[in-house]
């Protein structure tokens, strides 16, 4: 006989609760549950996600008044009396369009950057975000808060790896940001302009890709020939595969030694490094990183 299926917490702030309580810095307070008034909570202004299906909020709105809500939205609390939304805003909102004036809640005292975690986790974990939203969300816990790349990766399921290609999307201009975010490109896509040099020709590729329903194989072959041509331009260098491949090795190895990207090119006989880093904020905690 199959055992029945255990209402509560669910995975997702199961999982949140117990690494905060396991990880280095983690809250030494318990959560409490409670039943809250919804006027008294209040989102957070850096939760990473921003757009809500109407839609799918309309539907848990229904399961809401039918069956109320049977997972705890998690808390922190504010001075005043009132609290700031951790994980599960769009029950809170569904439980506002459900016309309910209370539901469970956990309180926890947590700190900024458990917050944001916690947000980013829960997001993540059951694909909310768009891609612009995870980057930008990744981009916070990297560059404001100094967190590895491999940390954050562990943080969400992901390589290294991902997690840089998913900040490299930032480098791409506004528009394009916005396309990806709307949902007209995919994080593919943004992959696949990186490959053309300079925002004008990212951005001029990105609206036809766009308009014209191209693949990402489609966008890689035409961004692949934009950068190709321009680099021509620069140079007509070609270095030897080993020294390629040395290249390729070096950029990873001290990408992870470092937690930020890092671009190892042959030039001549030997290399040359670039290091990106975001904001002189970054800059300053890979120097204190690195014992300078």
């Amino acid at each position: 006989m199959a055992k029945p299926k255990q209402r509560g917490m669910g995975r997702g702030l199961a999982a949140i609760l117990s690494a905060d309580e396991q990880g280095e810095g983690a809250t030494a307070h318990r959560a409490e549950l409670r039943t809250l008034p919804v006027e008294l909570v209040v989102p957070n202004p850096k939760q990473p996600r921003r757009n809500f299906d109407q839609d799918a909020l309309q539907a848990l709105a229904g399961s809401i008044a039918d069956r109320g809500v049977l997972q705890p939205i998690l808390v922190r609390p504010l001075p005043g009396g009132r609290y700031e939304l951790v994980a599960g805003e769009r029950r809170w909102r569904a439980t506002q369009l459900a016309g309910l004036g209370e539901l469970p809640a956990l309180v926890q005292e947590r700190d900024d950057e458990t917050t944001l975690q916690a947000a980013l986790v829960e997001n993540m974990a059951r694909a909310d975000l768009n891609p612009i939203e995870e980057a930008r969300a990744v981009s916070a816990l990297v560059d404001d808060m100094g967190l590895t790349r491999e940390a954050v990766g562990k943080m969400v399921g992901r390589s290294r790896v991902a997690i840089s290609n998913l900040l490299r999307i930032l480098d791409l201009p506004d528009e394009t940001l916005d396309l990806i975010g709307e949902g007209r490109l995919s994080e593919g896509h943004g992959r696949a302009l990186l490959l053309a040099d300079g925002h004008e020709t990212r951005r001029d590729l990105g609206r036809q890709a766009a308009d014209q329903g191209w693949s990402v194989r489609v966008l890689e072959q035409k961004a692949r020939v934009a950068g190709t041509g321009n680099r021509a331009k620069r140079s007509r260098e070609v270095a030897p595969a080993d020294q390629v491949a040395a290249a390729v090795d070096l950029s990873e190895r001290l990408g992870r030694v470092m937690g930020h990207d890092v671009e190892v090119k042959p030039k001549g006989d030997g290399f040359a490094i670039e290091i990106r880093l975001r904001d002189a904020g970054a800059a300053r905690r890979l120097t204190e990183r690195l014992g300078a």
